[in-house]
């Protein structure tokens, strides 16, 4: 049976709301909201990739929490498959993995997300990213293929970026990390870009390119 295409999330529009039965018990988006969200899924549980993943987000976790942001795996096994596999994990490698995961298996959560694609599985998420605000507004979104990891370090620097742009009205270049300079909004009269030139204060390469320390 071939799925119907399903409307994705689209960026700085509201989160689909949500209410599942995870590994913590039932929960839904709404009781996230004031925190930031990743909500991340993967293909199947007892899987290699996917367990190196599970792996780090955990020991990552306490930095994502001090971003004020909290972690929700899914996929479209049960309940008593995720358990069994979070404990195995705990016993095999010393991991415990406290976050919530999904049980999404009427796939309810998996299609608002957008999260099962035909042409790679129709049976099975791909591994999506999503990183939803403190307002529940998606602000992040991307996508993996089954056979590739994903890297834990990428997904906390994007959420400090975009928590740094947010504060500061700014925008942050490639591979930016806190402590660098971030990227000055371009002038949008011709009036402003002469004046960016005289500006003190910031480093210009040009009017359309200004950097400046937070």
């Amino acid at each position: 049976m071939t799925m119907s295409p399903v409307a994705l999330p689209r960026l700085n529009a509201p989160a689909p709301e949500f209410a599942a039965n995870s590994t913590v018990g039932p929960i839904k988006l709404a009781d996230y909201k004031g925190k930031w969200v990743v909500l991340f899924s993967h293909p199947a549980d007892f899987t290699p990739v996917c367990t190196t993943e599970l792996v780090a987000f955990a020991k990552k976790q306490p930095e994502f929490r001090s971003l004020n942001c909290e972690l929700i795996g899914l996929s479209i096994d049960s309940v008593f498959s995720h358990i069994a596999w979070l404990r195995n994990i705990e016993e095999k490698l010393g991991v415990k993995i406290d976050y919530p995961v999904i049980a999404d298996l009427d796939m309810k959560v998996a299609t608002a997300y957008g999260m099962i694609h035909p042409g790679a599985s129709e049976t099975a998420t791909v591994r999506c990213v999503f990183v939803i605000d403190d307002r529940q507004m998606v602000r992040a979104m991307v996508y993996y293929p089954m056979t590739n990891g994903r890297s834990i370090d990428e997904i906390y620097r994007l959420v400090q970026s975009l928590q740094t742009a947010d504060a500061n009205k700014c925008a942050t270049p490639e591979s930016w990390r806190p402590g660098q300079k971030v990227v000055v909004p371009p002038p949008k009269t011709m009036g402003d870009a002469r004046t960016r030139m005289q500006e003190s204060g910031i480093e210009r390469t040009d009017w359309y390119l200004s950097m400046r320390n937070l």
